[in-house]
């Protein structure tokens, strides 16, 4: 293999291959290399973002230094003034620690071309690798089943030998419901893969499909496939309506048996396991006659007694499972509202996988997480633009993007021990190496599949610890991520322009704080635990990549310098009292720098990635709403937790549209509505801001001195741009969206509270 850096894009070609294993490659000279596969060349801002790093840096030293000559050097003699000072201190403390750990996704970042068109000149279709699919729900009613069989539909119809692909949906739920569903879809299936294949249809979720398109009179079968995806529709949602499989829906004996499974003793929290083959490749065809790919239901067995391990344990069945049944070599974990928007897809990943200089150490390629039905201003910064793209980038020049449990495609092999420390399994079917020579539906495979699926399987095993998806945290995808580079794996970020899977996103402002509330606590168990980011991944993966990890782990501490700068600069401001330089101070030119310098490489990153001022304004507004909410009581739970004191378990987020909800969205206007704890101290924020800025703004205009007090009125005022939808909600609002009567009350009250004890001590 021979690598050619031109104008440093680093360029793959693969030359003439005989097999799949072993294939070489050799350089190519231009971009246009007829069996070129992938290329990657740097981002043209790294120069900039790492002398920038330099002078801001040189500033932040500066700010503290000055916070140390308050504390120490030239100390006020007032108790409460010096708590002040500590307090913001400690605040700039996290601040610095958090821009510092960031600058490790600014080091040298990359972007990744893949040219998919060019694997079918060296590959046959007989070469291809097989692909386990996983997708896993767990709730009927707050993951729609027609939701779910979407995206399987969607990634049964890939561009790819159907033959080779295997889809296994786990029910967490263990509902007889989302069974019904995937046999319905099934049925479908057979007129709907080859219908896609015929007429070469990128959308391939039914549901956007027939969405995006009412009417096409140039494809004779479009109204034929339609009316049978609505009749399956219907049917579905009737079932789900009742409860119940309606029983003239039921249609052979194969049906009624598995159906009877649901007993009366079977519960949600307490079953056997079910595992159904509902389309099998070796005999199932679809109306063209060509096999279809395999379709496996998977309900582990659950017991009151026995841990499941949330996700992470969902997700080691499957890989037991189909382990036993197919052992693909390559997994797709696919959360269930993800369907695929590119049929392509399993092209571009084999041209990275396929590379011998990537293949000894390449445990995983990720996509980033892109959802469709963003309003346009994206209100809740629910598209997550740092999270999943710009940062992703960073982490990619050093060793590899994290896991971010959905649109990442795996090696079997790297989820069994580092690349040169394997880890065998327990028994030699769950190697990555085993060969299934038997069909899925024997008794052997199904009895061995029932038994690998059991709640005690995993006792005295390494699973969840050395093998497979990690435990320990409600972030199994970021731990496990984690845990694979620190054994020594690498991983890609692969980043088309079309968007590979496309998803929902939660529409109201409860759903997205409390999503974010249990990643925080995830990220908590992580950076705590004794695998943490700091020490052990800074020995086991270097500086710079224990800090980008260390940046995402300790996500919540934002919540100091949040609350922090939410409320004390505002009650001293309430009672006249200064904290910060005035204008005429050297100092004050510090302070500005220091926020115009964080703000406009924000600004900056986010433009340059293709968002916009607005969207840019509501991501850096929903930081400070996060901080006042999930941030600040994740890391109260987390430590109550950790004192033993029981606190709620995990919760799905709901992905049950509502109406009138979902008319709001679309308009822009926040979802308030639940009277939950999360939006109190963000309403007595928007109170205190406001009353401070209006006081001060009124001394302004009426002559007063406030030399000093510029600073927090610009930090206030900016809060109270903030809390416009706040205030909206709290006055302007009847809708059932706006804040709940109660916590304004509440909030109000607290907030006079807070003014009086100010004023006492102040």
């Amino acid at each position: 293999m021979y690598i050619c850096c031109i104008h440093r894009i680093t360029i793959f070609h693969i030359s003439y291959p005989r097999s799949m294993e072993g294939r070489g490659l050799r350089a190519g000279f231009t971009a246009d290399a007829p069996r070129l596969l992938h290329m990657s060349e740097p981002l043209r801002r790294t120069a900039f973002n790492r002398l920038f790093a330099v002078v801001y840096f040189s500033a932040i030293l500066a700010l503290l230094y000055r916070h140390v000559q308050n504390l120490f050097l030239h100390p006020t003699t007032s108790f409460l003034s010096f708590s002040i000072t500590l307090f913001l201190f400690i605040s700039d403390l996290v601040l610095a620690f958090m821009w510092a750990s960031a600058q490790a996704f600014r080091m040298s970042p990359i972007r990744r071309k893949e040219f998919p068109q060019n694997l079918k000149q060296i590959i046959k279709d007989e070469d291809f690798v097989g692909l386990d699919v996983f997708i896993c729900t767990a709730d009927p009613y707050k993951e729609p089943p027609m939701n779910v069989v979407n995206t399987a539909l969607s990634l049964m119809a890939y561009d790819y030998p159907t033959e080779k692909i295997s889809i296994y949906v786990s029910d967490d739920g263990g509902s007889v419901l989302t069974l019904f569903a995937f046999m319905e879809a099934a049925k479908f299936a057979r007129h709907w893969l080859p219908f896609c294949r015929q007429h070469n249809i990128m959308e391939r979720s039914p549901h956007v499909y027939f969405e995006s398109i009412s009417h096409h009179p140039s494809i004779p079968q479009f109204e034929k496939i339609k009316i049978m995806y609505e009749d399956m529709k219907m049917k579905v949602e009737q079932v789900i309506d009742k409860g119940a499989v309606i029983e003239e829906y039921i249609s052979d004996d194969q049906q009624h048996q598995a159906f009877n499974k649901w007993t009366k003793s079977f519960s949600r929290m307490d079953h056997p396991t079910v595992i159904q083959v509902i389309l099998d490749k070796s005999k199932d065809t679809d109306i063209s006659g060509q096999l279809m790919p395999n379709l496996i239901y998977v309900s582990r067995e659950k017991s009151k007694t026995s841990p499941h391990h949330f996700k992470a344990g969902a997700l080691n069945v499957l890989l037991r499972v189909s382990a036993v049944m197919t052992n693909a070599p390559i997994i797709l974990t696919q959360d269930c509202d993800m369907y695929s928007n590119d049929p392509q897809t399993p092209l571009r990943i084999l041209c990275y996988f396929s590379d011998p200089a990537l293949k000894s150490n390449l445990a995983f390629v990720q996509f980033p997480q892109r959802f469709h039905g963003l309003n346009r201003d994206d209100i809740y910064a629910t598209e997550y633009k740092r999270l999943f793209k710009i940062n992703s980038m960073g982490f990619d020049g050093l060793n590899g993007p994290n896991y971010v449990g959905s649109g990442c495609f795996f090696r079997r092999r790297a989820l069994f021990g580092g690349p040169s420390t394997p880890v065998p399994p327990e028994i030699p079917e769950l190697g990555p190496d085993h060969v299934v020579r038997k069909p899925i539906i024997s008794h052997e495979i199904l009895s061995l599949a029932h038994r690998v699926a059991g709640c005690n399987y995993e006792n005295q095993t390494g699973w969840g610890s050395q093998s497979g998806f990690r435990y320990g945290s409600l972030v199994e995808d970021f731990y496990t991520g984690y845990r694979l580079q620190c054994e020594g794996w690498k991983s890609l970020f692969c980043n088309p322009e079309r968007a590979a899977f496309l998803g929902d996103v939660p529409i109201t402002l409860f759903d997205v704080l409390s999503q974010c509330k249990r990643w925080c606590i995830g990220l908590f168990e992580v950076a705590f635990s004794k695998y943490n980011t700091l020490i052990f991944g800074s020995q086991s993966m270097g500086v710079l990549m224990s800090l980008a990890y260390s940046h995402y782990a300790l996500w919540p501490i934002w919540g100091i310098p949040v609350t922090f700068y939410s409320f004390l600069p505002q009650l001293a401001l309430l009672n006249q009292v200064s904290l910060f330089p005035k204008i005429t101070e050297p100092w004050f030119f510090l302070y500005v720098f220091l926020l115009l310098g964080a703000y406009g490489q924000d600004f900056l990153d986010f433009v340059l990635d293709g968002g916009t001022v607005r969207k840019w304004w509501n991501a850096q507004r929903m930081w400070m709403i996060r901080g006042l909410s999930c941030y600040l009581f994740s890391s109260i739970e987390y430590l109550l937790k950790s004192v033993g004191i029981s606190t709620h378990g995990f919760s799905l987020t709901s992905k049950v549209v509502d109406d009138e909800q979902s008319k709001r969205y679309g308009q822009g206007i926040f979802e308030f509505g639940v009277p939950s704890p999360l939006f109190m101290p963000l309403t007595v924020a928007a109170i205190i801001n406001l009353f401070s800025f209006l006081l001060v703004l009124t001394q302004f205009f009426s002559g007063k001195n406030t030399e000093g007090l510029c600073l927090q009125m610009i930090l206030t005022g900016s809060i109270v741009l903030n809390c416009l939808p706040v205030y909206g909600a709290i006055g302007l609002r009847n809708d059932a969206g706006k804040m709940p009567t109660q916590i304004t009350i509440i909030s109000t009250f607290v907030s006079v509270a807070l003014y009086y004890a100010s004023s006492l001590s102040l």
